[in-house]
């Protein structure tokens, strides 16, 4: 068997794409849009949107990566892969997920009340009817200092850690492997960034709920953490953090991959003119749309872990599979449109945000997945 076939053999046999299908459609003016793309090379590396690329040959496309790459030291601000790349990836996380999640506490409130209570709070509507019929107006944004707090510190590791882990795998699969299997590398470095993510978010999670879906037991931060360390010590913080990873991780690998393969799609199919001459106020609305598709998969697909964690916060010596076994097959999937609703705007904003941040700053945006030279060639590819 000779080396191309063994290639397309290996691409098959990828569960989450199908790159033998696309190794002569793809070009280089398709692909991922403003918000996230795969750099091949190491000179551009493998990070979000538009940057320097490959050394100049014969090829228009390796050409104009090659402009990209004479003009990265004028047009950016800092080295891909540095620290200073890294913290300001981590700065438009804090910005785009502390500010949204903090945005829609009142929908979220009457979810997570909907969740833990489904017979007093039968819908959208009764919800905040009965929420503001008994706190106020007010009563709406209960929990939203542990929501900002909790959500930055989230964004900054999901985003953030997101780039690194997609470096870092990028270099251990290799130029070739890094384009032929880049939805496994996006699914798997999303993953890796949650991780921690969650560590990060569960004591203000746990904060919270408790303060959303327990009236009389705390109207704010200050006074729900000391009563929650007095009832349960440290565990009352971290309980909820095996919960968050069911929910959180496949959410994330579906916000990432699902967005970048989005987003590729829409410049492939939708979008009449390549990426590069779109202005970035274009590429910005390409971002959203893509965003708002990939929220409602992830709602979907996080949910029933999400109704898990909402009445686990809210009680005390109850674990994750008691919970589960107690709501059922058909309970866990309570609140499901009001999240849809929140979790698809939220994540169209969120990519919205974080690709401006990336924009105001001038941080390298790798451009859109294109096949190596060396993979072109041992395909007979031109």
């Amino acid at each position: 068997m000779d080396s191309a076939s063994l290639l397309l053999r290996l691409a098959a046999a990828n569960p989450f794409s199908a790159p033998r299908f696309q190794l002569v459609a793809d070009r280089g003016d398709s692909g991922p849009g403003p918000g996230l793309g795969l750099g091949l090379s190491r000179s551009a590396g493998t990070g979000t949107g538009q940057a320097a690329a490959s050394a100049p040959c014969a090829a228009p496309g390796t050409r104009r990566l090659a402009a990209a790459a004479a003009m990265g030291e004028e047009e950016y601000s800092c080295k891909y892969g540095s620290a200073q790349f890294y913290a300001m990836c981590g700065l438009g996380g804090i910005l785009s997920c502390g500010t949204t999640h903090t945005a829609v506490v009142p929908l979220d409130l009457v979810k997570c009340r909907i969740q833990v209570d489904p017979g007093k709070y039968k819908s959208i509507f009764k919800g905040f009817t009965l929420t503001v019929k008994e706190d106020g107006v007010r009563g709406l944004a209960k929990g939203w200092a542990p929501t900002f707090i909790g959500y930055s510190m989230q964004g900054l590791c999901k985003f953030g850690f997101y780039e690194v882990f997609k470096n870092v795998y990028s270099d251990l699969l290799g130029e070739e492997n890094t384009y032929l299997w880049r939805t496994s590398l996006y699914l798997a470095a999303s993953a890796s960034a949650e991780f921690f993510a969650d560590i990060a978010l569960s004591p203000m999670e746990a904060c919270k709920v408790r303060i959303q879906t327990q009236p009389g037991y705390a109207n704010t931060l200050r006074e729900a953490v000391p009563k929650m360390y007095a009832e349960e010590g440290m565990w009352a913080f971290y309980k909820g953090v095996a919960p968050l990873w069911m929910r959180q991780i496949p959410y994330t690998m579906m916000k990432f991959a699902c967005f970048e393969r989005t987003v590729e799609a829409l410049y492939k199919h939708v979008v009449p003119k390549p990426r590069s001459d779109c202005t970035k106020g274009e590429q910005l609305v390409v971002t959203f749309v893509a965003g708002y598709i990939a929220g409602v998969f992830c709602a979907i697909v996080s949910h029933p872990a999400d109704s898990v964690v909402s009445v686990l916060n809210k009680e005390s010596g109850s674990t994750a599979i008691q919970v589960l076994k107690r709501l059922g097959p058909i309970g866990v999937w309570k609140g499901l449109v009001a999240r849809i609703i929140m979790i698809g705007t939220l994540t169209a904003l969120q990519w919205f945000i974080y690709d401006s941040v990336k924009v105001y700053f001038r941080l390298p945006r790798p451009p859109p997945p294109e096949m190596p030279e060396s993979l072109k060639k041992k395909l007979g590819i031109k």
